[in-house]
């Protein structure tokens, strides 16, 4: 009984995902009118879209998307849009109301729609949304991304298709050169810590071994208790761990008493959004290049 009902929850969980959700042409397109709800898939929407969008962004630079909290604003922002790009995969834990609010309905796309999720553990229902760490799964991004822009405005779906062709190929540049820059680090050093768990398809992509996260969770709001707290201080003293990764946008403190206790370096990188577009990581190729600088610099 109970493997029958951890197929149903499977089935219910993946087998939606992996339906393309289907967006109705609109009538009279001019600029379509289009939000994100990150900077990162702001970035690649805005790749695919070119010209013929006009974009806005909810998440302001440097926010959290874990606790990110609307305002009234952001439900006229949506209120206006043709269509909303989300991540999905239960990032956005706030967007249910607001859309609700909003009314925008059926007129939103879940990108990481046919992605393989990671799931903690036994928890079918605790899925790893930072699925953008490994540009193979931003590329099925774009696919879904085309294909929404596409099904909306029919005109320039051509556009659409060359723009989305054009980027994919520097996404399988960028993989190349991220398997490049990795190899310069020994197999043994490949040890991963962060704030909390966000790089899993970055670790499976890549060869790492995540060691564990300050907060065991995909979550940044989570608080570990001092038992998983003394855990990871002994993994990180048996394991010889070089360093703990902490994202830009969470709250440190208890990465530096954890560093504090065990002496390992904190070496901050951005996590859930980009930086301002000129700074080091304007665009998502720059944000995985300086992430995986930084991860190559410490670890090597």
């Amino acid at each position: 009984m109970r493997t029958l009902f951890a197929i149903l929850i499977i089935f219910l969980l993946v087998g939606c995902a992996s339906q393309a959700t289907t967006v109705q042409p609109l009538e009279d397109v001019k600029d379509l009118s289009v939000v994100a709800t990150t900077n990162i898939l702001g970035d690649v929407v805005s790749r695919v879209g070119g010209d013929n969008i006009h974009l806005s962004v909810l998440l302001p630079v440097g926010s959290d998307p874990h606790s990110f909290e609307p305002n009234p604003q952001d439900v006229a922002k949506l209120a206006g849009a043709d269509l909303v790009f989300a991540n999905g995969a239960g990032l956005e834990v706030f967007l249910d109301n607001l859309l609700e609010s909003s009314g925008v309905g059926k007129r939103v796309v879940y990108v990481s729609e046919g992605i393989d999720l990671h799931n903690q553990g036994d928890d079918l229902q605790d899925v790893d949304p930072h699925v953008w760490t490994d540009p193979n799964n931003v590329k099925i991004w774009v696919n879904n991304i085309e294909r929404a822009l596409s099904q909306a405005d029919p005109a320039n779906a051509g556009e659409y298709a060359a723009n989305a062709h054009a980027y994919r190929a520097e996404l399988d540049k960028l993989d190349a050169w991220i398997r490049t820059k990795v190899a310069a680090i020994p197999p043994e050093n490949r040890l991963i810590v962060t704030d909390h768990t966000l790089l899993d398809y970055f670790v499976e992509q890549y060869g790492f071994k995540q060691v564990g996260a300050i907060v065991p969770g995909y979550s940044s709001l989570a608080e570990p208790t001092a038992q998983e707290l003394a855990r990871i201080e002994d993994a990180i003293a048996e394991l010889g761990v070089k360093a703990v990764f902490v994202g830009k946008t969470v709250n440190p403190a208890l990465a530096e008493r954890l560093s504090q206790d065990t002496g390992v370096q904190l070496i901050f990188f951005y996590t859930g959004s980009l930086s301002d577009p000129d700074g080091d990581a304007g665009s998502y190729l720059d944000y995985m290049r300086y992430n995986t600088n930084a991860i190559v610099d410490a670890l090597r």
